[in-house]
């Protein structure tokens, strides 16, 4: 088996750097992390939906957003523990290949909603090569600094569904004060999404 590429990127630089500008897109997010990830990058910019109490929904709700708006690009910002709960939607996505709908996988290796328990990427599953496996055709692996802005690009600029795992070291997501209402969480991003 190969060896797994490093964890050595910060999450606080690495995933603002790959996102760059939030409005250019329709963000969900997953839990914990990656929540705060989002929320903190946006703030009261940008139409972002932070999931909480759904762990493993964060790429199907991007998806069914991806259908739904098709003529906007849709960015799904996840943890690793959350995706490999709800992996099955990888496969659905690369059927479907939507074309404005691109992942973001933040991988620390480790299940922060539960515990922090080691999660299996920490144990040589590989999530590049499962979405690649489900057909999505457009996948980054990125551990390193220099591989940042190919993958800020292949999220914006590619036609179908892109993949970006972004393996980045146990440092702590920067701190966001979550709103943990979900129906209100979901009434902010419709008004938001419909410009009222």
């Amino acid at each position: 088996m190969e060896q797994a590429s490093p964890r050595v990127l910060d999450r606080k630089h690495a995933v603002p750097k790959i996102i760059g500008d939030p409005n250019d897109f329709l963000i969900i997010s997953g839990l914990a992390g990656t929540g705060k990830d989002v929320g903190h990058l946006s703030q009261e910019a940008g139409i972002q939906f932070l999931m909480t109490g759904a762990m493993g929904a964060a790429c199907m709700t991007g998806f069914g957003l991806a259908l739904a708006q098709p003529e906007r690009r849709v960015l799904v910002v996840t943890g690793d523990a959350e995706l490999l709960m709800g992996v099955g939607a990888l496969a659905t996505i690369g059927a479907e290949q939507p074309s404005n709908l691109a992942i973001v996988c933040v991988d620390n290796g480790h299940n922060g909603e539960t515990g922090y328990q080691p999660s299996h990427t920490n144990k040589g599953v590989d999530l590049e090569m499962i979405a690649r496996g489900a057909g999505i055709q457009i996948t980054r692996t990125v551990s390193t600094e220099d591989q940042l802005d190919d993958a800020s690009r292949a999220i914006r600029e590619g036609n179908g569904p892109a993949f970006i795992w972004a393996r980045v070291n146990t440092d702590p997501p920067p701190v966001y004060k979550r709103n943990l209402d979900a129906v209100e969480c979901k009434l902010l991003f419709r008004r938001r999404l419909l410009g009222q």
